[in-house]
Protein backbone atom coordinates (compact mmCIF):
# COMPACT_ATOMS: atom_id res chain seq x y z
CA UNK A 1 0.00 0.00 0.00
CA UNK A 2 2.84 2.71 0.29
CA UNK A 3 5.95 3.21 -1.34
CA UNK A 4 7.40 5.66 1.39
CA UNK A 5 8.49 8.26 -0.73
CA UNK A 6 7.45 11.63 -1.93
CA UNK A 7 4.69 12.51 -4.93
CA UNK A 8 6.32 15.45 -6.74
CA UNK A 9 4.59 16.74 -9.76
CA UNK A 10 3.30 13.26 -10.56
CA UNK A 11 6.12 11.30 -9.89
CA UNK A 12 6.85 9.03 -6.29
CA UNK A 13 10.14 10.11 -5.92
CA UNK A 14 12.76 8.28 -3.11
CA UNK A 15 14.65 9.96 -0.41
CA UNK A 16 18.58 9.19 0.36
CA UNK A 17 17.58 9.32 4.14
CA UNK A 18 14.47 7.42 5.89
CA UNK A 19 12.69 7.79 8.86
CA UNK A 20 9.99 5.55 10.49
CA UNK A 21 6.50 5.93 11.56
CA UNK A 22 5.77 6.02 15.36
CA UNK A 23 1.53 4.15 15.24
CA UNK A 24 -0.14 3.83 18.31
CA UNK A 25 -1.04 0.57 17.00
CA UNK A 26 0.00 -1.32 14.02
CA UNK A 27 3.02 -2.28 11.93
CA UNK A 28 5.60 0.28 11.16
CA UNK A 29 6.49 1.56 7.50
CA UNK A 30 9.50 3.18 6.32
CA UNK A 31 9.60 6.97 4.72
CA UNK A 32 11.56 9.23 2.49
CA UNK A 33 13.12 11.99 4.53
CA UNK A 34 12.32 15.22 2.50
CA UNK A 35 15.15 17.46 1.61
CA UNK A 36 15.69 21.13 -0.28
CA UNK A 37 15.81 19.61 -3.51
CA UNK A 38 13.18 17.71 -3.24
CA UNK A 39 11.39 21.35 -2.52
CA UNK A 40 12.90 23.12 -5.75
CA UNK A 41 11.33 20.47 -7.32
CA UNK A 42 7.92 20.38 -6.69
CA UNK A 43 7.92 24.45 -6.09
CA UNK A 44 9.33 24.76 -9.43
CA UNK A 45 6.74 22.42 -11.02
CA UNK A 46 3.75 24.15 -9.20
CA UNK A 47 5.04 27.25 -10.58
CA UNK A 48 4.79 26.19 -14.45
CA UNK A 49 1.75 24.49 -13.63
CA UNK A 50 0.34 27.41 -12.33
CA UNK A 51 0.55 28.95 -16.11
CA UNK A 52 -2.48 26.83 -16.97
CA UNK A 53 -3.42 26.08 -13.84
CA UNK A 54 -4.45 29.75 -13.00
CA UNK A 55 -6.19 30.31 -16.24
CA UNK A 56 -8.33 27.17 -16.28
CA UNK A 57 -12.11 27.18 -16.14
CA UNK A 58 -13.89 26.99 -13.04
CA UNK A 59 -14.98 24.21 -14.45
CA UNK A 60 -12.47 21.74 -14.46
CA UNK A 61 -11.12 23.19 -11.07
CA UNK A 62 -14.44 22.27 -9.85
CA UNK A 63 -13.92 18.67 -12.15
CA UNK A 64 -10.60 18.48 -9.67
CA UNK A 65 -12.15 18.81 -6.89
CA UNK A 66 -14.47 16.08 -7.41
CA UNK A 67 -13.03 13.64 -8.75
CA UNK A 68 -10.08 14.22 -5.42
CA UNK A 69 -13.31 13.85 -3.02
CA UNK A 70 -14.50 10.94 -5.33
CA UNK A 71 -11.02 8.90 -5.23
CA UNK A 72 -10.61 9.71 -1.42
CA UNK A 73 -13.43 8.09 -1.25
CA UNK A 74 -12.41 5.02 -2.60
CA UNK A 75 -9.70 4.40 -0.49
CA UNK A 76 -12.08 4.95 2.78
CA UNK A 77 -11.42 1.54 4.19
CA UNK A 78 -7.63 2.10 3.25
CA UNK A 79 -7.64 5.33 5.43
CA UNK A 80 -9.68 4.77 8.41
CA UNK A 81 -7.08 1.54 8.70
CA UNK A 82 -3.94 3.28 8.35
CA UNK A 83 -5.16 6.60 10.24
CA UNK A 84 -6.29 4.81 13.45
CA UNK A 85 -3.26 3.03 13.55
CA UNK A 86 -0.91 5.90 13.26
CA UNK A 87 -2.77 8.17 15.32
CA UNK A 88 -4.77 6.31 17.53
CA UNK A 89 -7.84 7.74 16.71
CA UNK A 90 -11.16 5.69 17.04
CA UNK A 91 -12.58 4.36 13.41
CA UNK A 92 -15.32 6.55 14.16
CA UNK A 93 -13.89 9.62 14.34
CA UNK A 94 -11.52 9.23 11.41
CA UNK A 95 -15.26 8.00 9.07
CA UNK A 96 -16.82 11.71 10.16
CA UNK A 97 -13.20 13.17 9.21
CA UNK A 98 -13.29 11.76 5.79
CA UNK A 99 -17.08 12.75 5.18
CA UNK A 100 -16.18 16.40 6.38
CA UNK A 101 -13.22 16.69 3.80
CA UNK A 102 -14.54 15.14 0.98
CA UNK A 103 -17.58 17.35 2.17
CA UNK A 104 -15.59 20.60 1.54
CA UNK A 105 -13.85 19.27 -1.29
CA UNK A 106 -17.33 19.62 -3.31
CA UNK A 107 -18.06 22.59 -1.35
CA UNK A 108 -15.81 24.42 -3.02
CA UNK A 109 -16.69 23.20 -6.11
CA UNK A 110 -20.02 24.31 -6.39
CA UNK A 111 -18.63 27.76 -4.83
CA UNK A 112 -16.46 28.45 -7.86
CA UNK A 113 -19.10 26.86 -10.40
CA UNK A 114 -21.54 29.94 -8.45
CA UNK A 115 -18.44 32.60 -9.31
CA UNK A 116 -19.70 34.97 -6.56
CA UNK A 117 -16.03 34.62 -5.05
CA UNK A 118 -14.71 36.04 -7.66
CA UNK A 119 -16.08 39.54 -6.52
CA UNK A 120 -16.39 40.80 -9.89
CA UNK A 121 -17.49 44.84 -10.75
CA UNK A 122 -17.61 47.02 -13.76
CA UNK A 123 -17.47 50.90 -13.18
CA UNK A 124 -18.11 51.46 -17.05
CA UNK A 125 -16.31 54.65 -19.14
CA UNK A 126 -17.89 57.81 -18.93
CA UNK A 127 -16.31 59.89 -22.01
CA UNK A 128 -17.66 62.48 -21.33
CA UNK A 129 -17.32 63.01 -17.73
CA UNK A 130 -15.96 66.55 -16.50
CA UNK A 131 -13.19 67.98 -15.77
CA UNK A 132 -11.59 64.65 -16.57
CA UNK A 133 -13.53 61.10 -18.55
CA UNK A 134 -13.63 57.98 -16.36
CA UNK A 135 -12.07 54.93 -18.06
CA UNK A 136 -13.50 51.55 -18.30
CA UNK A 137 -12.69 49.68 -15.12
CA UNK A 138 -13.37 45.77 -14.41
CA UNK A 139 -11.94 43.84 -11.17
CA UNK A 140 -11.90 40.39 -10.10
CA UNK A 141 -10.21 38.07 -7.49
CA UNK A 142 -6.98 36.26 -9.49
CA UNK A 143 -4.97 33.30 -8.03
CA UNK A 144 -1.72 34.41 -6.32
CA UNK A 145 0.54 31.35 -7.07
CA UNK A 146 1.93 28.53 -5.49
CA UNK A 147 0.87 27.55 -1.83
CA UNK A 148 2.81 26.19 0.83
CA UNK A 149 0.52 23.55 2.86
CA UNK A 150 1.31 22.03 6.22
CA UNK A 151 -0.38 18.86 7.52
CA UNK A 152 -1.78 19.54 11.06
CA UNK A 153 -1.23 16.57 14.14
CA UNK A 154 -4.62 16.68 15.10
CA UNK A 155 -6.69 16.34 11.53
CA UNK A 156 -4.95 13.69 9.59
CA UNK A 157 -7.47 14.10 6.95
CA UNK A 158 -9.42 17.84 7.83
CA UNK A 159 -6.84 19.89 7.85
CA UNK A 160 -3.52 17.55 6.05
CA UNK A 161 -2.88 16.59 2.55
CA UNK A 162 -6.07 17.09 1.23
CA UNK A 163 -8.05 19.75 3.79
CA UNK A 164 -9.58 22.96 4.12
CA UNK A 165 -5.91 24.75 3.03
CA UNK A 166 -5.65 22.76 -0.03
CA UNK A 167 -9.29 22.48 -1.43
CA UNK A 168 -9.44 26.65 -0.69
CA UNK A 169 -5.83 26.88 -2.64
CA UNK A 170 -7.12 24.34 -5.59
CA UNK A 171 -10.10 26.09 -6.07
CA UNK A 172 -8.56 29.58 -6.35
CA UNK A 173 -6.31 28.36 -9.15
CA UNK A 174 -3.22 27.62 -6.83
CA UNK A 175 -0.98 24.82 -7.04
CA UNK A 176 -0.41 23.17 -4.10
CA UNK A 177 2.99 22.09 -2.09
CA UNK A 178 2.43 20.06 1.56
CA UNK A 179 4.43 19.50 4.18
CA UNK A 180 2.86 16.16 5.29
CA UNK A 181 3.28 15.50 9.24
CA UNK A 182 5.00 12.84 10.27
CA UNK A 183 2.43 11.82 12.95
CA UNK A 184 0.87 9.94 9.73
CA UNK A 185 2.62 9.69 6.47
CA UNK A 186 0.76 6.64 5.96
CA UNK A 187 -2.48 8.39 5.70
CA UNK A 188 -0.84 11.15 3.82
CA UNK A 189 0.13 8.84 0.94
CA UNK A 190 -2.63 6.89 0.46
CA UNK A 191 -4.38 10.80 0.03
CA UNK A 192 -1.92 11.35 -1.88
CA UNK A 193 -2.73 8.17 -4.08
CA UNK A 194 -6.05 9.17 -4.76
CA UNK A 195 -4.67 13.28 -5.80
CA UNK A 196 -2.47 11.20 -8.33
CA UNK A 197 -5.29 9.23 -9.35
CA UNK A 198 -7.96 12.61 -9.59
CA UNK A 199 -4.98 14.65 -11.57
CA UNK A 200 -4.66 11.79 -14.05
CA UNK A 201 -8.18 11.14 -14.69
CA UNK A 202 -9.21 15.26 -15.12
CA UNK A 203 -6.05 15.65 -17.11
CA UNK A 204 -4.59 19.03 -15.56
CA UNK A 205 -1.05 19.32 -14.99
CA UNK A 206 0.73 17.10 -12.96
CA UNK A 207 2.51 20.20 -11.61
CA UNK A 208 -0.40 21.23 -9.49
CA UNK A 209 0.38 19.30 -6.41
CA UNK A 210 3.35 17.51 -4.49
CA UNK A 211 3.84 15.87 -1.06
CA UNK A 212 7.05 15.76 0.65
CA UNK A 213 7.53 14.02 3.86
CA UNK A 214 9.74 15.37 6.51
CA UNK A 215 10.92 13.17 9.99
CA UNK A 216 9.68 14.70 13.26
CA UNK A 217 12.18 17.01 14.30
CA UNK A 218 13.27 18.32 10.90
CA UNK A 219 12.70 22.35 10.15
CA UNK A 220 14.76 21.51 6.82
CA UNK A 221 11.03 21.20 4.46
CA UNK A 222 9.11 23.33 6.55
CA UNK A 223 12.08 26.38 5.93
CA UNK A 224 12.79 25.72 2.52
CA UNK A 225 9.00 25.76 1.58
CA UNK A 226 8.42 29.34 3.53
CA UNK A 227 11.97 30.56 1.80
CA UNK A 228 11.28 29.90 -1.87
CA UNK A 229 10.87 33.25 -3.89
CA UNK A 230 8.05 31.38 -5.71
CA UNK A 231 5.89 30.16 -3.12
CA UNK A 232 3.30 33.20 -2.36
CA UNK A 233 1.23 31.95 0.96
CA UNK A 234 1.19 29.54 3.53
CA UNK A 235 -1.60 27.78 4.83
CA UNK A 236 -0.64 26.73 8.43
CA UNK A 237 -2.29 24.61 11.69
CA UNK A 238 -0.22 23.63 14.77
CA UNK A 239 1.80 25.29 17.87
CA UNK A 240 2.33 28.91 18.86
CA UNK A 241 6.14 28.53 18.78
CA UNK A 242 6.31 27.00 15.47
CA UNK A 243 3.91 28.54 13.65
CA UNK A 244 5.49 32.32 14.95
CA UNK A 245 8.95 30.64 13.81
CA UNK A 246 7.50 30.13 10.32
CA UNK A 247 6.18 33.81 10.26
CA UNK A 248 8.97 35.00 10.87
CA UNK A 249 10.67 33.74 8.04
CA UNK A 250 7.85 34.26 5.46
CA UNK A 251 8.01 38.37 6.69
CA UNK A 252 11.89 38.29 6.27
CA UNK A 253 12.08 37.09 2.96
CA UNK A 254 13.22 39.58 0.34
CA UNK A 255 9.90 39.61 -1.05
CA UNK A 256 7.82 38.46 2.53
CA UNK A 257 4.21 36.89 2.12
CA UNK A 258 0.69 36.19 4.05
CA UNK A 259 1.71 33.51 6.75
CA UNK A 260 -2.06 32.00 7.23
CA UNK A 261 -1.44 30.26 10.96
CA UNK A 262 -3.85 29.17 12.78
CA UNK A 263 -2.12 28.47 16.65
CA UNK A 264 -3.33 28.51 19.84
CA UNK A 265 -6.53 28.63 21.54
CA UNK A 266 -8.14 28.19 25.10
CA UNK A 267 -11.61 28.97 23.92
CA UNK A 268 -13.41 30.41 26.99
CA UNK A 269 -16.67 29.81 28.19
CA UNK A 270 -18.34 32.86 30.34
CA UNK A 271 -21.09 30.76 32.80
CA UNK A 272 -23.67 33.64 32.93
CA UNK A 273 -25.65 33.84 36.85
CA UNK A 274 -29.32 32.97 35.66
CA UNK A 275 -27.91 31.07 32.98
CA UNK A 276 -25.98 28.88 36.30
CA UNK A 277 -28.72 28.54 38.83
CA UNK A 278 -31.13 27.11 36.34
CA UNK A 279 -29.10 24.60 34.47
CA UNK A 280 -25.41 24.50 36.18
CA UNK A 281 -25.31 20.95 36.56
CA UNK A 282 -26.27 20.58 32.45
CA UNK A 283 -23.48 23.32 31.59
CA UNK A 284 -20.65 21.25 33.97
CA UNK A 285 -21.60 18.01 32.24
CA UNK A 286 -21.19 19.46 28.71
CA UNK A 287 -18.05 21.17 29.54
CA UNK A 288 -16.58 17.92 30.96
CA UNK A 289 -18.22 15.85 27.60
CA UNK A 290 -16.57 18.88 25.43
CA UNK A 291 -12.99 18.84 27.00
CA UNK A 292 -12.54 15.12 26.90
CA UNK A 293 -13.81 14.65 22.84
CA UNK A 294 -11.15 13.18 20.96
CA UNK A 295 -8.64 13.33 23.73
CA UNK A 296 -9.42 16.66 23.93
CA UNK A 297 -7.34 17.63 20.82
CA UNK A 298 -8.91 20.24 19.25
CA UNK A 299 -8.23 23.38 18.36
CA UNK A 300 -11.41 24.95 19.76
CA UNK A 301 -11.48 22.63 23.34
CA UNK A 302 -13.28 24.83 25.59
CA UNK A 303 -10.20 24.97 28.43
CA UNK A 304 -11.33 27.76 30.95
CA UNK A 305 -15.11 28.08 32.27
CA UNK A 306 -15.22 31.73 34.24
CA UNK A 307 -18.49 32.27 36.50
CA UNK A 308 -19.07 34.21 39.53
CA UNK A 309 -17.98 33.29 43.19
CA UNK A 310 -21.24 31.04 44.88
CA UNK A 311 -23.14 28.13 45.40
CA UNK A 312 -24.03 27.61 41.44
CA UNK A 313 -19.96 28.03 40.68
CA UNK A 314 -19.07 25.09 43.76
CA UNK A 315 -21.78 23.19 42.49
CA UNK A 316 -20.36 23.12 38.63
CA UNK A 317 -16.93 22.65 39.84
CA UNK A 318 -18.08 19.72 41.54
CA UNK A 319 -20.49 18.14 38.69
CA UNK A 320 -17.52 18.60 36.77
CA UNK A 321 -14.61 16.88 38.78
CA UNK A 322 -16.97 13.79 39.15
CA UNK A 323 -17.93 14.13 35.11
CA UNK A 324 -13.99 14.20 34.00
CA UNK A 325 -13.08 11.56 36.68
CA UNK A 326 -15.30 8.77 34.95
CA UNK A 327 -13.85 9.27 31.89
CA UNK A 328 -11.24 6.77 30.66
CA UNK A 329 -7.88 7.28 29.54
CA UNK A 330 -7.40 8.03 26.03
CA UNK A 331 -5.00 7.54 23.45
CA UNK A 332 -3.23 11.49 22.57
CA UNK A 333 -1.85 11.81 18.66
CA UNK A 334 2.33 11.85 19.44
CA UNK A 335 4.20 10.66 22.27
CA UNK A 336 5.44 14.53 21.43
CA UNK A 337 2.02 15.78 22.17
CA UNK A 338 1.28 13.49 25.25
CA UNK A 339 4.38 14.86 26.72
CA UNK A 340 3.60 18.30 26.31
CA UNK A 341 0.06 18.14 28.02
CA UNK A 342 1.64 16.73 31.39
CA UNK A 343 4.42 19.38 31.00
CA UNK A 344 1.17 21.74 30.43
CA UNK A 345 -0.71 20.87 33.14
CA UNK A 346 2.45 20.78 35.58
CA UNK A 347 3.03 24.18 34.53
CA UNK A 348 -0.86 25.44 35.85
CA UNK A 349 -0.84 23.44 38.93
CA UNK A 350 2.44 25.18 40.10
CA UNK A 351 0.80 28.29 40.05
CA UNK A 352 0.43 29.92 42.87
CA UNK A 353 -3.21 30.20 43.49
CA UNK A 354 -4.51 27.62 42.12
CA UNK A 355 -6.40 24.73 43.38
CA UNK A 356 -5.48 20.79 42.30
CA UNK A 357 -9.37 19.47 41.75
CA UNK A 358 -8.21 16.64 39.68
CA UNK A 359 -5.51 15.28 39.02
CA UNK A 360 -4.49 11.97 37.19
CA UNK A 361 -1.67 9.64 35.94
CA UNK A 362 -0.63 9.85 32.64
CA UNK A 363 2.01 8.02 30.89
CA UNK A 364 3.57 6.93 27.15
CA UNK A 365 0.42 8.40 24.93
CA UNK A 366 -2.49 7.87 27.47
CA UNK A 367 -4.31 11.11 28.58
CA UNK A 368 -6.56 11.10 31.49
CA UNK A 369 -8.22 14.83 32.20
CA UNK A 370 -6.89 17.30 34.88
CA UNK A 371 -9.05 19.75 36.24
CA UNK A 372 -7.97 22.95 38.30
CA UNK A 373 -9.76 25.85 39.86
CA UNK A 374 -8.10 29.69 40.49
CA UNK A 375 -9.61 32.85 40.99
CA UNK A 376 -10.36 35.85 38.69
CA UNK A 377 -7.67 37.48 40.64
CA UNK A 378 -4.86 34.68 40.46
CA UNK A 379 -5.68 34.24 36.70
CA UNK A 380 -5.36 38.35 36.13
CA UNK A 381 -1.81 37.92 37.54
CA UNK A 382 -0.50 34.67 35.38
CA UNK A 383 0.01 35.14 32.15
CA UNK A 384 0.80 31.44 32.04
CA UNK A 385 -2.98 30.75 32.95
CA UNK A 386 -4.40 32.10 29.91
CA UNK A 387 -1.68 29.46 27.36
CA UNK A 388 -3.28 26.47 25.76
CA UNK A 389 -2.44 23.24 27.14
CA UNK A 390 -3.49 20.64 24.22
CA UNK A 391 -5.31 18.17 25.36
CA UNK A 392 -8.61 17.12 28.12
CA UNK A 393 -7.61 19.87 30.83
CA UNK A 394 -9.89 22.41 32.30
CA UNK A 395 -9.47 25.89 34.16
CA UNK A 396 -12.12 26.41 36.34
CA UNK A 397 -11.89 30.55 36.89
CA UNK A 398 -14.34 32.15 40.24
CA UNK A 399 -14.67 35.76 39.84
CA UNK A 400 -15.48 37.86 42.98
CA UNK A 401 -18.77 39.74 40.45
CA UNK A 402 -19.34 40.52 36.77
CA UNK A 403 -17.22 43.62 37.08
CA UNK A 404 -13.80 41.27 37.37
CA UNK A 405 -15.34 38.85 34.62
CA UNK A 406 -15.25 42.07 32.55
CA UNK A 407 -12.04 41.93 33.51
CA UNK A 408 -11.09 38.95 32.58
CA UNK A 409 -12.37 39.21 29.08
CA UNK A 410 -10.53 42.32 28.66
CA UNK A 411 -7.24 40.59 29.27
CA UNK A 412 -7.79 37.53 27.01
CA UNK A 413 -5.66 36.88 24.36
CA UNK A 414 -7.39 36.63 20.90
CA UNK A 415 -8.97 33.35 20.52
CA UNK A 416 -10.89 30.98 18.14
CA UNK A 417 -13.92 30.82 20.18
CA UNK A 418 -15.86 32.95 23.30
CA UNK A 419 -18.73 31.11 24.41
CA UNK A 420 -21.82 32.96 26.93
CA UNK A 421 -23.84 30.32 28.33
CA UNK A 422 -27.14 32.71 29.18
CA UNK A 423 -30.38 32.62 29.74
CA UNK A 424 -33.25 35.56 29.17
CA UNK A 425 -32.35 37.39 32.64
CA UNK A 426 -28.65 37.30 30.99
CA UNK A 427 -28.97 39.21 28.46
CA UNK A 428 -28.14 42.87 29.65
CA UNK A 429 -24.75 41.93 30.80
CA UNK A 430 -24.19 39.73 27.55
CA UNK A 431 -24.81 42.90 25.55
CA UNK A 432 -22.48 44.10 27.38
CA UNK A 433 -19.77 41.68 27.53
CA UNK A 434 -20.19 41.50 23.49
CA UNK A 435 -18.37 44.45 22.06
CA UNK A 436 -15.21 42.97 24.25
CA UNK A 437 -15.77 39.04 23.10
CA UNK A 438 -15.79 40.56 19.23
CA UNK A 439 -12.76 42.00 19.70
CA UNK A 440 -11.04 38.66 21.13
CA UNK A 441 -12.42 36.02 18.98
CA UNK A 442 -13.62 34.62 15.88
CA UNK A 443 -16.69 32.80 16.56
CA UNK A 444 -18.83 33.84 19.47
CA UNK A 445 -21.36 31.08 20.63
CA UNK A 446 -24.00 31.08 22.88
CA UNK A 447 -25.10 28.25 25.02
CA UNK A 448 -23.32 25.31 23.11
CA UNK A 449 -19.58 23.99 23.17
CA UNK A 450 -16.99 25.28 20.19
CA UNK A 451 -15.58 21.65 19.82
CA UNK A 452 -16.70 21.16 16.19
CA UNK A 453 -16.12 23.87 13.45
CA UNK A 454 -19.42 23.87 10.79
CA UNK A 455 -18.14 23.81 7.16
CA UNK A 456 -19.86 25.97 5.81
CA UNK A 457 -19.86 30.03 4.20
CA UNK A 458 -20.79 32.04 7.26
CA UNK A 459 -17.79 29.81 9.14
CA UNK A 460 -15.11 32.03 10.52
CA UNK A 461 -12.20 30.37 12.27
CA UNK A 462 -9.74 32.20 12.43
CA UNK A 463 -8.86 35.40 15.90
CA UNK A 464 -6.28 37.86 16.90
CA UNK A 465 -2.73 36.79 17.39
CA UNK A 466 -1.95 34.34 19.05
CA UNK A 467 -5.29 32.42 18.31
CA UNK A 468 -4.21 33.07 14.14
CA UNK A 469 -1.90 35.00 12.40
CA UNK A 470 -4.13 36.90 10.22
CA UNK A 471 -7.34 37.72 11.96
CA UNK A 472 -9.19 38.40 8.55
CA UNK A 473 -8.91 35.39 7.08
CA UNK A 474 -10.44 32.19 8.27
CA UNK A 475 -9.23 28.41 7.54
CA UNK A 476 -12.69 26.50 7.85
CA UNK A 477 -15.69 27.63 5.47
CA UNK A 478 -15.75 29.47 1.91
CA UNK A 479 -14.21 32.18 2.58
CA UNK A 480 -10.93 30.72 3.29
CA UNK A 481 -10.36 30.91 -0.73
CA UNK A 482 -9.81 34.32 -0.39
CA UNK A 483 -6.50 33.89 1.37
CA UNK A 484 -5.28 32.69 -2.13
CA UNK A 485 -6.67 35.36 -4.06
CA UNK A 486 -5.98 38.73 -4.59
CA UNK A 487 -8.22 41.76 -6.67
CA UNK A 488 -6.69 42.84 -10.58
CA UNK A 489 -8.25 46.01 -11.89
CA UNK A 490 -8.27 45.99 -15.57
CA UNK A 491 -8.50 49.22 -17.44
CA UNK A 492 -9.90 49.49 -20.74
CA UNK A 493 -8.99 46.64 -21.61
CA UNK A 494 -10.97 44.84 -24.64
CA UNK A 495 -13.25 41.93 -24.51
CA UNK A 496 -11.16 39.54 -26.23
CA UNK A 497 -8.45 39.90 -24.10
CA UNK A 498 -10.36 39.82 -21.09
CA UNK A 499 -10.04 36.92 -18.59
CA UNK A 500 -13.19 34.56 -19.95
CA UNK A 501 -15.04 35.55 -16.43
CA UNK A 502 -14.88 38.69 -16.40
CA UNK A 503 -16.04 39.36 -20.67
CA UNK A 504 -19.65 40.73 -20.83
CA UNK A 505 -19.50 41.92 -16.53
Amino acid sequence: MFTGKHFIAGQWVEGDAHFDSSPATGPIHRFSVGTSDHVVHAVEAAEKAYESFAYSSRTSRAALLNAIADEIDKRGDAITEIGSQETGLPEARLIGERGRTVGQLRLFADHILAANYLDRRHDSALPDRQPLPRPDLRMMQRPIGPVAVFGASNFPLAFSVAGGDTAAALAAGCPVVVKGHPAHPGTSEVVAQAIEAAIQSTGVDAGVFSLIHDQDGSYVVGQALVQHPLIKAVGFTGSVGGGRALFDLCAQRDEPIPFFGELGSVNPMFLMPAAMDARGEALAKGWAASLTMGAGQFCTNPGIAIAVKGAAADAFADTAQQALAQSSSQTMLTDGIANAYRRGAGHISAVSGVQDLLTTSCDARNASPYLFATTGKAWLANDILGEEVFGPLGLMVTVDDLAEMEAVARALKGQLTCTVHMDDADATTVQGLLPILERKAGRILANGFPTGVEVCDSMVHSGPYPASTNFGATSVGTLSIRRFLRPVCYQNLPDSVLPDDLKGI
